[in-house]
């Protein structure tokens, strides 16, 4: 009889920690020579306009749309804009990498605390996290985690300064959101190799500080996160943006999920009428802006269904669905099973 998953408390820590990400404006020409200047937020209040769909009654009758259109929809919202001496937005956050995927935080199962380790140490001796490492590597060097900043920027560059005196320096535009091929610089091999090393556990930890800089043009309005919030705390204001310590911030998590955007071998990835590339890891393959996971039970295509029969030595159908599993298991997470169905 084949060995079963019985870890019903099972929780690994994330290998893969950035901080939050902060906002500052500079000068493209000066942008590595001089200081550059910290990003505010600012408050306004604005006259908007009824553009949300109208009820039938409402757009069939006139009298009744223009009574709903003369509505003013007046709103307080925050925003954040570069100066008008700033034509670029310069991003900074580091990104730790940590090693020890094969030891879970928390296991409370007999077989599988047996035989995962030897399983993980196997894909470790085998692949070394080379294909995970250079995907993770390419995101921080085409800098998608700009998100809405990257949009229309004439110049990217990133700063990559690896935990030594080499600074490594990439053209953004170089390198594709669409897929993990390209390497025009062959500079991405040596940072690939330091996040392979800390991931295996050569090196006990990496560090590793990213700067990005983006030609926006002078005044132009910049994106930090746009913060939740929950209850009734939002009082008058109909949009909050991150701060901190009055400097305009990208959420960690934000980054994160722009690092961990390189999930390619789900099963409609090739599918060229839906067309999204890359997915960020996660165990359905979930995509919220769409509304769809993109990796289900039902396809045998999910975290779980694959982790089951993985982690208990089971040989999975290809290298890809390995390199799936052990990316959940570097984003982190709570992977145990309820008793009850």
């Amino acid at each position: 009889m084949a060995a079963k998953n019985d870890a019903t408390v099972l929780a690994f820590e994330k290998k893969l920690v950035p901080s939050d990400g902060y906002l500052y404006g500079t000068i493209w020409e000066e942008r590595r020579q001089k200081e550059p200047v910290p990003l505010k937020l600012n408050e306004k209040s604005v006259r908007g306009t009824i553009s949300n769909r109208l009820k039938s009654a409402q757009q069939n009758d006139p009298l009744k749309l223009n009574a709903e259109v003369e509505k003013p929809n007046l709103q307080t919202v925050d925003a954040c804009a570069l100066t008008e001496h700033h034509d670029t937005l310069k991003l900074s956050f580091t990104l730790k990498v940590l090693s020890g995927v094969e030891k879970p935080s928390a296991s409370n199962g007999p077989n599988f605390n047996t035989l995962y380790p030897g399983v993980a140490k196997t894909y470790i001796d085998q692949e070394g996290f080379i294909e995970l490492a250079k995907r993770y590597a390419t995101n921080i060097a085409n800098a998608r985690y700009l998100w809405r900043n990257r949009v229309g920027a004439e110049k990217i560059e990133v700063v990559v300064d690896a935990d030594d005196n080499d600074k490594l320096i990439f053209d953004a535009n170089q390198f594709s959101l669409r897929d993990f091929e390209s390497d025009h610089t062959g500079l991405l091999q040596k940072l690939v190799d330091k996040i392979a090393a800390a991931l295996c556990g050569r090196l006990p930890y990496l560090l590793i500080n990213v700067e990005a800089y983006a030609l926006i043009g002078k005044a132009q309005e910049v994106y930090p996160s746009e913060e939740l919030i929950l209850g009734n705390g939002k009082g008058d204001k109909s949009k909050i943006l991150y701060a901190v310590n009055g400097v305009a911030a990208l959420h960690s998590q934000k980054i994160g999920n722009a690092l961990r955007t390189i999930d390619t071998w789900y099963p409609e990835y090739e599918d060229s009428a839906i067309g999204i590339g890359p997915i960020a890891i996660e165990p359905y393959g979930a995509v919220t802006n769409l509304g769809k996971a993109f990796r289900t039970p039902k396809d045998k295509a999910d975290f779980y269904t694959l982790f089951d029969r993985f982690a208990l030595g089971e040989k999975l159908a290809d290298k890809n669905q390995e390199h799936y599993v052990m990316a959940v298991l570097v984003r982190g997470g709570v992977f145990g099973q309820s008793g009850k169905e």
